[in-house]
């Protein structure tokens, strides 16, 4: 597989996940800073912008908050997902041990901690991980060949063994549920659309023959596909396509949540809870727990525990 940096940990994403939550000022300052300007300042969009969500107003936008199907596409990610994954020791690059990711699946998840492996271990070797870029022809190949559990349910269906290919599924998913084909998905973003092979085929030209031989005609490529192939922006983990859908349900997520919104309140969560929330990031999450791993994991202002931590 080829790899891609940590996809929380890119620029892409970061600066927007920092305004949803603390806008502006609490990108450039801290989110202590934002809340109290935020108290200040009179619901509506620039607040949103200076403060980001957390205290403005609940505003549904029309429709009762749920997952979209558009969300749903873009979020077909699992060419991230390795074909393999080595546990290593703790604060070292020492391999404990390789696994083929279908030999800890399922019910076989634990087998590294029965073969000596600790938390602390796994989380080391995750954070120090990268994973699968999201392009064309990365797909991991154990999905594409995947037996699932037996069913124990005891319904009709009891005792069956189901082989499926994943990335044939996450096809067959979006055109079965009413998903528009790339080109289609791009206009309704008012976003360009690809007008030759050679433009669709983005980060791989050398497979615009087989798109065109495959698909036939530009307005059949379908959603998926086309988005793997986008050339991506300077320092994004995924393509333009896909950040456009998840920036507007990351903040129409917070919008449509009064625990997000007016009633993130001393009130609802104490002075105490909401200093707590202001404090805490994953880093501070994962040290409370794993206190090992506290000179590991890198901090101070810049610093992102979700992109490799040895990178």
């Amino acid at each position: 597989m080829e790899w891609t940096p940590g996809i929380l940990g890119h620029p892409s994403i970061q600066p927007a996940l920092n305004a949803n939550w603390m806008g502006l000022i609490g990108h450039f300052t801290n989110e202590s800073t934002a809340r109290t300007f935020a108290s200040w300042l009179p619901n509506g969009f620039i607040k949103d912008v200076l403060t980001g969500v957390p205290m403005s107003e609940t505003d549904h936008h029309g429709a009762p908050y749920s997952l979209t199907e558009e969300f749903n596409a873009v979020y077909r990610l699992h060419p991230l997902i390795p074909d393999e994954v080595t546990v290593k020791k703790c604060g070292k690059q020492d391999s404990l041990k390789t696994y083929k990711m279908i030999e800890i699946a399922f019910g076989k998840a634990r087998l590294p901690f029965h073969q000596g492996a600790t938390m602390a271990d796994v989380i080391w070797s995750f954070g120090t991980s990268h994973p699968g870029a999201i392009i064309p022809q990365n797909f991991p190949d154990f999905l594409r060949d995947l037996e699932l559990p037996e069913d124990k349910s005891g319904g009709p269906s009891r005792g069956r063994v189901q082989k499926m290919d994943l990335a044939a599924v996450d096809i067959i998913r979006d055109r079965e549920r009413g998903v528009p084909r790339y080109c289609e998905f791009r206009r309704q973003l008012r976003m360009s659309v690809p007008e030759t092979w050679d433009e669709m085929a983005g980060c791989r030209k050398d497979l615009a023959g087989e798109l065109q031989r495959i698909y036939k005609d530009l307005e059949a490529v379908d959603t998926m596909v086309g988005m793997f192939f986008e050339k991506v922006p300077e320092g994004f983990g995924f393509s333009d396509t896909a950040f456009r859908i998840f920036i507007l349900m990351a903040s129409r997520r917070l919008k449509s949540d009064r625990f997000f919104t007016e009633d993130y309140t001393e009130e609802f969560y104490t002075k105490t809870g909401l200093e707590w929330i202001a404090r805490t990031g994953m880093r501070e999450v994962i040290v409370r727990h794993h206190q090992e791993l506290e000179p590991l994991i890198p901090k101070g202002k810049g610093m992102n525990p979700f992109a490799p931590w040895n990178a």
